[in-house]
Parts: structure tokens; sequence; C-alpha cells
């Protein structure tokens, strides 16, 4: 099992003829992952990667049943190609697009509170590099080989954080169940907690790696909750040691303006929390491998 999508999971791809499209579609195919067909308007009829190409999302997941999306669509559109995959029944849509208006996903977060939270469509990203279950499904920009099939969660909001305690967790053996980005943008779709909820009643995932940075409350709100409710352990590193105070570092999300968002105050909180923490980006597998051997040792 694994979280979001799976082997079996039909998938849309939107904005699938253009370039970016177009490449990472065709490295999602060659993955294994079902993609059944894609949107571009004004292209409808036509066939793409050996797919059809539909005009509208509600069309495309008439004939095809998907139930997985992901977006391509350019920052001005990708507000609407949200709405129009959340509107077409899909259940689970990634946003890979950076530069997406944060005033644009202000909107779709209220647009998507139309439908009740059990009918909603769960949404991760945008800026992100989607959602891959190891020798399941890619639904992404990630490079697939570097992800070993097993049961250890990921969930970050870098996206090359991600690939680097992916490569290291495989040097070392360990699996991961589905490693998924929720992006660096202030405003996304999922948050670090919304993940974690998913990945505690996940029964193939037997811990989870959190890769935060600073800015923003997710991290300390996924810290308590954790500590409320999950039985499995949490690992986590948290980038940004020695980001200045008021300065924005990378991602639109990184920037410390309150208690509680600098990299220090986080892990801080984390600790309290009972998270464990890896000390360095170095060494996000190695602290993995100890909790692992850890919980053999209990066991």
């Amino acid at each position: 099992m694994a979280i979001f999508i799976n082997e079996h999971t039909p998938v849309l791809v939107q904005g699938f003829t253009g370039r970016i499209g177009t490449f990472h579609a065709q490295e999602m195919i060659d993955y294994g992952t079902n993609v059944v067909g894609g949107v571009t308007p004004g292209k409808g009829g036509s066939t793409h990667l050996g797919r059809p190409v539909f005009n509208t999302m509600k069309g495309a997941v008439e004939e095809t049943g998907a139930q997985a999306s992901i977006v391509f669509v350019p920052p001005p559109f990708a507000a609407d190609a949200i709405m129009e995959a959340a509107d077409a029944g899909i259940r689970y849509c990634t946003c890979i697009t950076d530069g997406i208006p944060a005033q644009d996903m202000i909107r779709v977060k209220r647009y998507m509170r139309r439908y009740k939270r059990d009918s909603r469509m769960i949404l991760t990203g945008p800026n992100c590099a989607g959602t891959i279950s190891p020798g399941k499904a890619m639904l992404g920009i990630m490079p697939g080989h570097i992800y070993l099939p097993g049961r250890i969660g990921i969930v970050g909001r870098s996206g090359t954080l991600g690939y680097e305690a992916a490569a290291q967790m495989k040097a070392l053996g360990i699996g991961v169940s589905t490693s998924v980005g929720i992006g660096g943008d202030p405003i996304n779709g999922s948050s670090f907690r919304d993940v974690l909820e998913h990945f505690e009643k996940d029964p193939d995932t037997d811990a989870v790696l959190m890769i935060g940075e600073i800015g923003g409350p997710q991290e300390a709100e996924a810290g308590a909750w954790a500590r409320d409710n999950m039985k499995k352990p949490v690992i986590a590193y948290i980038a940004g040691l020695s980001a200045p105070k008021g300065r924005r570092m990378g991602h639109a999300g990184a920037i410390v303006s309150a208690f509680g968002e600098s990299a220090a105050e986080k892990v801080e909180i984390l600790k309290a929390a009972g998270v464990v923490i890896a000390p360095t980006p170095a060494e996000m597998g190695s602290t993995i491998a100890k909790v692992l051997a850890g919980q053999r040792k209990v066991a």
C-alpha cells in the first residue's frame, strides 16, 4: 500500500502537450505510472505520447476514469487548472508549477472549501517535486531511480533535500513507501500535518521523515499533532540554521518573521514534541537508520 497513488491509479497530465509536460509525462510513463491521457485546451481529439488529449478535465475524467492529476500549467492559469481538476472529481492532484501568485492560491483554498472534507480533492504543491510511491507510480519530476521501495514515508518542502534523503536511505538499504512534496510556497494545498495524518493511517509505513525549513508555523504544528496523535516515530531535518532573521532565503515561504519560524526554534519545538532531529543534511539517512535499529531492539 502507499498513500495518494499506486500502480493502479489512473493519472491525467494537465498541460500535457507543452514542452515541460511532455518531458515529465514521458518520464512518468517510462517509470510505470498509469498515465491515461492529458488535457490541453484546444487540442482535444488528438493523441500525444500514445495517449488521448482532451479539452477539459471533466471530459477527460468521464472518458478515462482518472483519479489523479499533475499540473504543468503556466503560473497565470495554474489556479484555474487546479479548480477544474477539483470540479471534475479528481481525488488527488499535485501541482508542480512555480510562481503562482499567492492571491490565486488563496482563491483555490477558498474554492475547495465548497466541497465537504470527505469528498474534497487532496492537493499537494504548488512549487513542489510531486509524489512518488517507489516501484509503483511517479507523479512528479523527481529522478525515480534513487528511490528504493520500502516502509519509510518522506514529506518535505524542498524537492532536492527529498532527493538527498532518498539517495542516502537507498545507500543504507532503507526504502520509501511514499515521498510527498508539499511545496515551498507560503500557501500550499496540504500541510505537514495533513500528510502525517495519511502516513499514520498507512499500514505499510513504519516511520516518517519530515524535511522542513525556516519560515511559517507548519513544522511546529505538525510536531504538536504528531506528539498527540502518532504512534509511528517522526524524524525531522530543518534547513536554514544559519539564515539571518528577516531575509528571504530560497523558497517563497522561507523567511523568518515571528517566534518559532527560525530553524533553531523549530528544532527545539520539535525536540520537545518527541521528534528525532537529524543534525545535518548529510545525516538524514543515518538518523533514520538509528531510529529503526532502536525499534528493532525494543521489539
